[in-house]
């Protein structure tokens, strides 16, 4: 019988006598439909959701591990007694620098403590006897020291460990020691290679042989790398192929380089120097267009021919396991595409992948399916050709059923079972304690039936040490197994009384470690419970293993294992506490922002509250530095000034001791574009060029646009103008060329966040020159003096200059004329004629000239001569419709001499001989009127007018507004008024006039008669000399009072009044007369007001007057 040990949980804590795996379930849709939906919740289609921990793909490797680990190897508690194990050996093909001391690897473990020795090439190796060897205390691991000398060559061999004590002999794998080397490229001149252009060719590298092989790399002897492409490359074998040779392969050498592995040295072959012969000279332009550059030099199109493999058909052997590397490599014009097919079948997907250009193809762990035909296909517009390759899979052996440790009590049956497979089928051999089978000692209780041995009714002598050794043409194999026969109760391998902590839901499984011999019965028991767990939720495996599928509240509690054999029991219990599940419930979301921005990744997370939370963030799967532009919070996580770099995958990690959860989001980050690169110009004509380019990354913001620039290094080298712009699903564009301008371009990329840097600048252009097509433009004819004209225009640029020497004839007459052109040359973009007259008009042609010839016929501009000071403004009139303004008109000057800016107005108000502010006053040319308010009716204003052009202010005109009329007596009054005699007489006569109005107001009160005066007959004046404009012409005659007028003290002219009309008596009104004719009613009333008024205006300072109206 076979005695299963419970092999250690992966998932177990370090510090608990059970050991507890917590695998995660997908099926766990309760827990899902029972959880608060939030931020995070399935529904967002944004959030990338990982599973619970452990994650999927750890999920699957625990559970794989967990299930091999129940029928692991049998294991001895070590204070047993037991056979010797080997633990720890050296690889088969062990390959050692010859710089460092050798060591040759053999551990073993067993009760009593093994013993070792060593054969060497299948004889017994001597340590003793050589002071150089040495193995180390308690191991069976050789140490060569060479430090006192010694040359490690002289211990190349197979060796092999054997571990021993009184219960048997463990072996080692045969292990083949070999001295890395790295020899020396042998000393060989090489002559310069000379072939065709357009043949094919094949650089030999031939490496020394070397131990490890040498990796093999081309460079130029200046340790520039060779640049490799679909013409040009490597094979397999290290050899440098040219599927054809073209004149540009002669401008460097070519050396073969091997890099030993473990001396880390690199040897150079010396370089080969290859001649190119040609019909063509070299050029570069007949280089630019890979596809046409074979006709353009006259190179011969052929079909495909291989150059490796040869023929048309190979075959290829390959062990199980290993790569399979297929290649094929063809010459031809052009250069040959290479495709790959299975003949019957598709190639694996899931293992093929190209190299080297689709030369060569490899499949990874190759299996027998992976046998058959293969072909390459070589084709060009000339043709194609095949290769067929088959495949044949061999096996060096492997195991089906390897041999495992037998533990049997006394009595009982066992058998060890050796079977593996390989191509050719293996062969098996068994040995015991590291003897043949055939030469042991007979054994009856013993039965080998080929790859079995049968053991039945075992007894303490049948413990031994078995090897199987299965082998073929292509490897062998090797293994140990012990046969232990022992009569031991039942034990506990793991502490005691442990407490366990379990997450709900999860599937967890408890590991009860014990031994025993007869194999001991293992049951389980809850909480004290007489029934044994199994069934339900509840699984007990072989090796006594309980599986709690799917943990609940309820399963918290005490369990107990009790293993039994015919020799005793023995129990161990483990206290199970189940936690709440950590949850991040408002998970990241997926976010695109541009450069620079700040963004917010949320996580908020649910735990059980007894155990201790730690969030923490990983950026691409490794764990993010929270720099100086991060923030970390408790349930966020913030980015300030995001930059390219910060793209990519964020996870918030929450966990606790027990579990964690994870949350994912990706941050994708708006940059401007990767500059265009590997510019090429095509299709070279005498006007356009197509330019071809290789966008570069879009960084997240889809390209718009391409803005083509050029340069030209003429007129302004350095200096880059835009071209044209095309859309940005575009990278090849024709573009239309001028003539005689020597280009380069570059292109810029553009989109929505901005434009990438330029790219690397193309290689130049010439195109041929041309007369040119246009003349300058903006041609001006401006004075800038009295006495001439300065013609100016834009010079034309490079790209319509058409030719070399460009210049311009200019040509000048006057205007309306029939004068000859004069005209002259000239090389810049201006010209002076002088002794102009004043602000003449001249007719004006500028036309371009080069090398090539003249521009077509050119416009005819008109200029003008210099400007001079205007004459003074004509008819300059002044006008004073009333006392408060003053207009002021006047004509434009008889002279302008250039083009009039304006006017200017300077004014003052005098009286006497004071002056007022002087007031200056700006008007347009058109502008030939102006109105001033006065500032008082007595003051006169002096007026001086000028115009103005670009040279300044012309001559001015002065003139004076007319003086009010009795000025004199108002600059008297003026005078007399501030003389103290005066001040009193008014204060009188303002005294007596308020008596006779008392007076007035009194009688009237009383109701008294007045008689009727009579009226006083004045005669009517001359006509009123008012003009119909209503303004007054002054002269001397105006200052005249007029007839029936009476002067004002404020030297106003006033019309004096009748005393009375008929008008104001009225018609059929409702007057009525007294007995003694005198009128009554409206008369009486009007009169007395009339009278009131009326002497009040003209007669009331005249207190003879006043006491006569009162009588």
């Amino acid at each position: 019988m076979v005695n299963p040990t419970l092999p250690v949980s992966l998932l177990s804590s370090p510090c608990t006598s059970f050991q507890l795996s917590s695998v995660r379930e997908a099926e766990l849709e309760r827990l899902e439909a029972a959880r608060p939906r939030g931020l995070g919740s399935r529904e967002q289609g944004l959030v990338l959701r990982m599973a619970r921990p452990p994650p999927p793909w750890l999920h699957a490797a625990f559970l794989l591990l967990w299930l091999l680990s129940l029928g692991r190897a049998i294991e001895i508690p070590m204070d047993l007694s037991q056979p010797p194990t080997i633990t720890k050996q050296s690889v088969k093909d062990h390959i050692v620098d010859p710089r460092d001391n050798i060591l040759i690897e053999c551990e073993a473990k067993g009760n009593p403590a093994p013993s070792f020795h060593w054969t060497r090439n299948s004889r017994f190796f001597n340590i003793a006897k050589d002071p150089r060897v040495s193995m180390r205390r308690r191991s069976g691991t050789l140490v060569i020291d060479f430090r006192s000398g010694g040359r490690p060559e002289e211990y190349e061999g197979e060796y092999q460990c054997f571990a021993r004590n009184i219960f048997g002999t463990a072996l080692s794998n045969r292990i083949r020691l070999q001295v890395s080397k790295s020899p020396l490229w042998p000393k060989e001149n090489l002559d310069p290679v000379v072939v065709q252009e357009g043949a094919p060719l094949t650089l030999q590298c031939n490496p020394p042989p070397g131990l490890p092989s040498p990796v093999i790399f081309w460079m130029s002897s200046s340790m520039e790398p060779i640049t490799q492409d679909k013409r040009v490359s490597q094979g397999h074998n290290g050899d440098l192929y040219f599927s054809n040779v073209m004149v540009q392969d002669m401008q460097t050498d070519y050396s073969c380089n091997a890099r030993f592995h473990f001396t880390h040295t690199i040897q150079q072959k010396n370089p080969f120097t290859l001649k190119v012969l040609t019909n063509h000279p070299y050029n570069d332009s007949s280089l630019r267009n890979p596809p046409d550059m074979y006709s353009a030099r006259g190179v011969a199109e052929r079909t495909p021919s291989f150059m490796y493999p040869q023929g048309t058909a190979s075959s290829q052997m390959v062990l199980r396991g290993m790569d399979l590397l297929l290649e094929c490599i063809a010459s031809g014009v052009p250069t040959p595409d290479i495709a790959w097919y299975k003949k019957g079948g598709d190639l694996p997907s899931d293992k093929a992948k190209f190299e080297n250009f689709n030369k060569a193809l490899r499949i990874t762990n190759v299996s027998e399916e992976d046998s058959g035909e293969y072909f390459c296909l070589a084709s060009n517009k000339m043709g194609s050709i095949r290769h067929t390759i088959s495949v044949r899979v061999k096996a060096a052996p492997y195991w089906l059923d390897e041999p495992k440790n037998l533990i049997l009590a006394p009595g009982e049956d066992g058998r060890l079972v050796c079977r593996a497979n390989g191509n050719p089928k293996p062969t098996v051999q068994w040995m015991v304690n590291g003897e043949p089978l055939q030469s042991a000692p007979p054994n009856p209780n013993r039965e080998v039936a080929g790859d079995t041995i049968i053991f039945r009714d075992t007894q303490i002598s049948s413990r031994a040490v078995y090897q199987c050794n299965t082998s073929n043409e292509h490897g062998y194999l090797l293994a140990n197994a012990f046969v232990s026969v022992l009569d031991v109760p039942p034990r506990m391998l793991s502490p005691r009384n442990q407490h366990i902590r379990v997450i709900l839901y999860n599937r967890t499984r408890l590991d009860c470690p014990f031994f025993g011999s007869p194999i001991p019965t293992l049951r389980w028991f809850k909480n004290g419970q007489g029934s044994n767990l199994d069934g339900g939720n509840y699984h007990v495996y072989e090796n006594g293993s309980l599986e709690i599928k799917m943990i609940r509240k309820e399963d918290q509690g005490i369990y107990t294992c009790v293993a039994t054999n015919i020799l005793g029991k023995a129990e161990n219990q483990v206290r199970l506490e189940v936690k709440d599940p950590t949850r991040i419930f408002r998970m990241p979301e997926d976010q695109v922002v541009k450069r620079g921005t700040t963004v917010q990744l949320e996580c908020r997370v649910k735990h059980d509250p007894s155990l201790k939370l730690t969030v923490s963030w990983l950026k691409d799967d490794e764990p993010l530095h929270i720099g100086s532009r991060m923030k970390k919070e408790d349930d966020s996580l913030t980015i300030f000034g995001v930059a390219e770099r910060d793209q990519g995958s964020y996870t918030c990690m929450a966990s606790t001791e027990l579990d964690q959860d994870l949350a994912k989001a990706s941050l994708t980050v708006l940059g401007r574009p990767d500059r265009p690169r590997d510019l090429e110009l095509t299709d070279l004509a005498e006007r356009s060029v197509r330019l071809t380019w290789i966008p570069g990354d879009d960084n997240n913001s889809p390209i718009t646009d391409y803005v083509i620039q050029f340069e030209e290094d003429q007129f302004q080298p350095g200096v880059w103008h835009d071209h044209s712009k095309f859309p940005g699903s575009v990278n090849s564009a024709i573009l239309q060329l001028s003539p005689y301008v020597n280009y380069q371009f570059r292109v810029i990329a553009v989109n929505e966040v901005g434009s990438s840097h330029p790219s690397l600048p193309s290689e130049r252009y010439r195109t041929s020159g041309a007369a040119p097509e246009s003349n300058p433009s903006d041609v001006k004819g401006e004075g800038t003096r009295k006495n001439n004209m300065e013609i100016t225009w834009t010079p034309m640029n490079a790209t319509s200059a058409f030719g070399p020497n460009l210049r311009y004839i200019v040509k000048w007459r006057r205007r309306e004329t029939r004068e000859t052109w004069n005209n002259v040359t000239v090389w810049g973009s201006r010209y002076v004629v002088s002794q102009t007259p004043v602000y003449v008009p001249y007719e004006i042609r500028v036309q371009a000239e080069n090398d090539f010839g003249k521009g077509p016929e050119p416009d005819t501009v008109i200029g003008y001569s210099g400007e001079d000071l205007p004459s003074a403004p004509r008819r300059f009139r002044i006008r004073q419709p009333n006392l408060e303004t003053i207009n002021l008109e006047w004509d434009h000057p008889e002279h302008p001499n250039g083009i009039l800016t304006g006017y200017t107005l300077r004014y003052v108000a005098f009286n006497g001989t004071k002056l007022g502010k002087q007031i200056v006053e700006n008007f347009s040319p058109n502008q030939t009127k102006f109105t001033i308010q006065r500032a008082d009716p007595v003051s006169r204003y002096r007026f001086t007018l000028g115009a103005r052009t670009q040279v300044g202010f012309g001559e001015a005109v002065t003139e004076e507004s007319p003086a009010p009329p009795n000025e004199a007596y108002t600059n008297n009054q003026a005078d007399i008024a501030t003389q103290g005699w005066f001040i009193g007489l008014m204060c009188a006569i303002a005294l007596l006039v308020l008596i006779l109005l008392i007076v007035c107001f009194i009688k009237r009160s009383r109701g008294g008669k007045y008689p009727v005066r009579e009226k006083k007959d004045v005669p009517l004046g001359p006509e009123d000399p008012k003009e119909e404009d209503g303004s007054f012409d002054y002269s001397d005659e105006d200052n005249k009072p007029l007839q029936g007028s009476q002067t004002s003290l404020d030297g106003t002219i006033k019309q004096q009044e009748s005393d009375d009309s008929l008008v104001d008596y009225g018609e059929g009104g409702e007057g009525q007369f007294n007995e003694d004719g005198s009128f009554i009613g409206q008369y009486t009333v009007k009169k007395d007001k009339e009278e009131t008024e009326g002497n009040e205006s003209s007669e009331a300072t005249s207190p003879v007057n006043a006491i006569y109206s009162l009588a």
